[in-house]
């Protein structure tokens, strides 16, 4: 498809006011700076010890521990790293279907969508995540092309580690790893039904049922089905999920668990590349909200089936294996159009375009985890290794057309072409968290990769490998008192590049090296947990075109160009009261070119101005007590800085097309009629502001994609 500083010195408890008081809404906070006593975390009543890393029925905004940057099972405070947690209830309070609305929500993650709306792509700390993580096994993720948005119905809880994660990906770019824990069976029946009704014949139907299946409990299951046709508030654009998640347990032994499931997800919808055009001149047009720049034969079909089993076995001296392996199968038909100004005059006309793919996705990942006994002191070894195989074949159609009638029927799509490439990934790692003092921990990791790209319809050309890639992690972490730690942490990844030089060798890998310091507070035996964080990461050995001449290749590259990606990471996410739930944080990441020499005017300026520098995103909810303990409310704000593009326009000069920064407030708030019945109503934009998701980056093709405008959902929950 064609294109597209520094934390000041803080006292540990005057963090933990400063976290406190940042996150809370401003009439709150100025309440608190009259009476500050109450502020004495220590004072208030929670009693969340017994939470886990599962997160479903625990009503919190957090976890208890969670292995996706490590695969050690620590503590966010042991983490030496920005993470965040979408938890269970909290995908339920915000009302999230699908991990479009992860990335929405969750502090420092961006929904890219300038390739088109259904072309999604999700930004961390300036870089484009190309990983999506199933129970800890990495999965590849080209949004622009094929990529699905898992449905959440089936999920647990959503992971996210940002910054470098090679340690537990593998090859992949410095942005973040984003984990999605797959639910499991319950130790007790509970069947839950589920309808809603929303804007735009929003609705959905949805079955979540779960049960012993034989009287000792040593063999469960877990059935999710989920509904869900609507409309949008652009004219004519339909869309459909399905989706079929099957799962069961059986415990072989006392120390054996086995986990076998399936997984069908079906998406449709007849928008998801077109976006719309600006005028010639640069500008927005002044066009409205409901405006569809898409045909009536456009489609965009994806399935996609799934099969994964998980082998949990108890070894001796508390050691433990854990063998996990997942398959997907995606089969998607794209058949899109978009506004184009391709042709010399720049009159407005079709790009229109078909392929089918199908996508083939292996994962095997096998580890062994354990204490061991070093010096008089008590650390802690993960060793493991993995592989992953990648199969993706494309049938191509003819006509590709940049010029196609504006208002032209649907083409006649016939089949020109087949292409198909395979990935093939090998690695061992291992992890120790070593006790060096009661107060200092140190975390030590390593990772060899072996990493064949294989361009099977080509002839050998395109082929390129990677061998022993050498990833490193350390992590310092020194506890202050029982409720902060400090921290500073190395991480690092690298990914493969397809570029050639003038010789025809492959380009070598780009590296990226994460630097990050900062401050984590756990309260409340881990109910509530904050960070502080200032980070930088160096990508190196970036490819850039360079012309030379008898080029064996069409395009020669070197490897010369450097990014660097810096700022602030602070969040706040779990109980301030035993009633009162809150999620959010601030990002600041500033990502410029640092070096380039062909193209020395890219030094110093933003690599990507359309996606915000600074986004601000927070919900928190509240359960009443007393005669209205029925009753819960909830409200959010998601900010963002400004965006921006600089290009060229029909006249020859540079205009500027930006989306100022803006705010969008929800309201939630539900009611418990009964034991088993429970209404829930969401608002989402609820004072209509009007903005562009996504900005154009030429007047050649359209890019500008307005935001949902003010909408409402009704959800009826019955469960027992």
């Amino acid at each position: 498809m064609p294109p597209r500083p520094s934390p000041q010195r803080f006292t540990p408890n005057l963090l933990a006011m400063a976290i406190c008081m940042a996150a809370l809404p401003p009439a709150f906070a100025e309440e608190q700076t009259q009476a500050p006593a109450v502020m004495e975390l220590g004072a208030t009543a929670i009693n969340d010890s017994s939470l886990g890393s599962t997160t479903e029925g625990s009503q919190s905004y957090t976890t208890g521990s969670m292995s996706t940057a490590t695969k050690l099972p620590l503590t966010m405070r042991e983490t030496p790293q920005a993470v965040t947690v979408i938890t269970r209830q909290r995908m339920d309070d915000q009302n999230m279907k699908s991990i479009n609305d992860v990335a929405k929500y969750t502090p420092g993650l961006f929904l890219n969508q300038s390739n088109g709306p259904g072309r999604q792509t999700y930004t961390a700390r300036g870089f484009d995540v190309d990983n999506i993580m199933y129970d800890g096994i990495p999965s590849a993720y080209t949004g622009w092309v094929v990529g699905a948005q898992p449905n959440l119905a089936m999920f647990d809880r959503v992971e996210v580690v940002r910054g470098s994660t090679g340690l537990v990906t593998g090859a992949g770019t410095p942005s973040a790893a984003i984990n999605l824990v797959r639910k499991r069976p319950l130790a007790e029946q509970k069947v839950t039904l589920t309808g809603a009704l929303g804007s735009w014949d929003n609705y959905r139907g949805e079955i979540d049922a779960s049960s012993p299946l034989n009287d000792s409990g040593t063999l469960r299951g877990r059935v999710v089905a989920s509904y869900n046709p609507s409309r949008s508030f652009r004219d004519g654009q339909d869309e459909n999920h399905d989706l079929f998640y099957a799962v069961t347990e059986a415990d072989l032994s006392d120390d054996t668990t086995l986990t076998l499931g399936i997984s069908h997800q079906k998406d449709k919808t007849n928008f998801f590349w077109g976006a719309i055009p600006v005028g010639l001149d640069g500008h927005h047009l002044d066009l409205s909200r409901s405006y569809n720049p898409a045909t009536d034969w456009e489609n965009k079909d994806q399935e996609i089936n799934s099969l994964f089993a998980e082998v949990r076995k108890q070894l001796a001296n508390d050691w433990k294996l854990q063998v996990n392996t997942t398959y997907s199968e995606q089969n998607a038909l794209f058949r899109g159009s978009y506004q184009s100004r391709w042709a010399s005059d720049k009159s407005l006309a079709r790009t229109v375009y078909q392929s089918a793919h199908r996508e083939n996705q292996l994962g095997v990942d096998a580890f062994a985890s354990g204490p061991f006994q070093a010096l008089g002191r008590t650390h802690e070894l993960v060793v493991g290794a993995s592989k992953r195989l990648y199969d993706m074949n494309e049938r191509g159609y003819s006509p590709y057309d940049t010029n196609y009638p504006l208002n032209g029927g649907k083409p006649n799509f016939v089949h020109n072409g087949n292409s198909q490439y395979v990935i093939e990934q090998e690695g061992v790692y291992a992890t120790t968290r070593l006790s060096l003092a009661d107060p200092l921990k140190l975390i030590l990791g390593g990772r060899l990769d072996w990493y064949d790209y294989d361009q099977h319809d080509g002839d050998g050309k395109g082929d390129y490998k990677v061998t022993r890639n050498v990833t490193r992690y350390g992590g310092l972490i020194y506890d202050l008192d029982e409720h902060h730690s400090v921290y500073l942490s190395y991480t690092d990844i690298f990914t493969p590049q397809d570029g050639r030089d003038a010789s025809g060798k492959p380009i070598i890998p780009i590296v990226g090296k994460n630097y990050e310091v900062g401050i984590k507070g756990e309260y409340f035996d881990g109910a509530l947990n904050a960070s502080l964080a200032v980070f930088r990461i160096e990508q190196e050995n970036r490819q850039v075109q360079v012309g030379v001449v008898n080029c064996p290749q069409l395009t020669c590259y070197e490897a010369s160009g450097e990014v660097r990606s810096q700022g602030i990471d602070f969040e706040l996410q779990g109980a301030l009261t035993d009633n009162w739930q809150i999620g959010g944080g601030y990002t600041y990441a500033r990502v410029h070119t640092i070096k380039d020499e062909k193209n020395p005017a890219s030094v110093n300026k933003p690599l990507n101005s359309d996606t915000p520098e600074h986004q601000f995103k927070l919900f928190t909810t509240y359960r009443f007590q007393g005669p209205l303990e029925k009753l819960r409310v909830g409200g959010g704000l998601t900010w963002q800085s400004r965006m921006y593009n600089d290009f060229k326009v029909a006249d020859g000069s540079t205009y500027r097309l930006q989306q100022g920064a803006y705010a969008v407030t929800d309201l939630m708030a539900g009611y418990q009629i009964s034991q088993h019945l429970d209404l829930q109503l969401n608002a989402n934009n609820i004072f209509d502001r009007k903005y562009y998701s996504s900005i154009s980056e030429s007047v050649d093709y359209g890019g500008d994609t307005f935001g949902d405008p003010r909408n409402f959902m009704l959800t009826a929950k019955y469960s027992f």
